[in-house]
């Protein structure tokens, strides 16, 4: 045979999940975007076309909804846990399973105080008002022996309007751009963070709490830190994440600088006193790291959050 076949994965991408829990009139929504791939004893597909071996991709599917019901989403990382599981331990051929999930949030609508009663009840417990902030996501990884679980988010756009500079660096021929001791440092986050919890005889992190905490810490650290560079920044944000989660021992960043340029306000006769600036899209900076628990190893790909 003058080919072989290498790594191969199928299934069902981007099945979109609304799971509404009932509390009494108090309702709770989890709004998922789920893919599954599923890889090993596949060659015969591949060759002659046998099936044998082959779950159907719509029976992925069916699983994700089924689960939802079955098992409720209590957090996108312990309903992936469950299918990877399951679509290891239930089908030989299957040796390995990656569940990607997206997670839109949503938040209550509060009602006035006037409680209208014209809706039937006092209070409104069941309307909601989608996030414009980030997309959380999280990737679950399961052989049949050992877990690797991988979250993190997508377009939380932050601003620090001041404490921020950039100058000493290298200049040339080409250099145009001027020092600057008080700008903008704006960037959109795109990070992963790698938990350690990897078997079932360890203890499973609380998932909901991790993520809440996590993204509060990277926040915190952002405002905090006196940036004389978008990379110094992004070093805070990660140290101060694995410094305050023990359950996590890597963390990488993609951060665009989201460039804001101060407008030549002369011509119209007016001062520009750091008041009005142009926002470029781009061309933009991409500033992108890992920051590791010391003696932890690198695992999350590099191209996993880079734009």
């Amino acid at each position: 045979m003058a080919t072989i076949l290498g790594q191969n994965q199928y299934g069902k991408a981007e099945n979109r999940v609304v799971k509404i829990t009932r509390d009494g009139d108090t309702h709770h929504i989890k709004d998922l975007n789920v893919s599954v791939a599923l890889s090993g004893d596949m060659d015969d597909v591949h060759y002659s076309g046998s099936n044998a071996n082959v779950l159907p991709t719509d029976t992925t599917k069916n699983t994700v909804y089924a689960f939802a019901k079955e098992y409720g989403i209590e957090s996108a990382e312990q309903f992936g846990i469950h299918l990877a599981r399951w679509f290891v331990n239930s089908q030989e051929p299957i040796q390995r399973a990656r569940i990607r999930i997206e997670e839109y949030g949503w938040d209550r609508i509060a009602t006035s105080d006037a409680n209208s009663k014209f809706i039937g009840a006092d209070e409104v417990k069941h309307s909601f008002v989608r996030q414009g902030q980030e997309t959380r996501v999280t990737q679950i990884t399961y052989d049949g022996q050992s877990w690797e679980v991988i979250s993190g988010l997508k377009d939380l756009v932050v601003m620090n309007s001041t404490n921020s500079e950039f100058w000493g660096y290298v200049k040339d021929k080409y250099t145009t751009l001027q020092e600057a001791y008080d700008r903008i440092l704006a960037t959109q986050v795109s990070s992963r963070w790698r938990f350690n919890w990897s078997d079932d005889e360890q203890r499973m992190p609380n998932w909901e709490k991790s993520y809440a905490e996590t993204r509060k810490h990277m926040l915190q650290a952002f405002a905090e830190t006196y940036s004389l560079s978008l990379q110094q920044t992004l070093y805070q944000m990660g140290s101060r994440i694995i410094n305050h989660r023990s359950e996590i021992d890597e963390v990488r960043f993609s951060l665009p600088n989201k460039h804001h340029f101060l407008v030549d306000l002369e011509p119209f006769g007016l001062k520009n006193d750091n008041e009005v600036y142009f926002a470029a899209d781009r061309p933009y900076g991409l500033i992108e790291a890992t920051i590791l628990r010391d003696g932890a190893d690198a695992r999350i790909p590099v191209d996993m959050t880079n734009l």
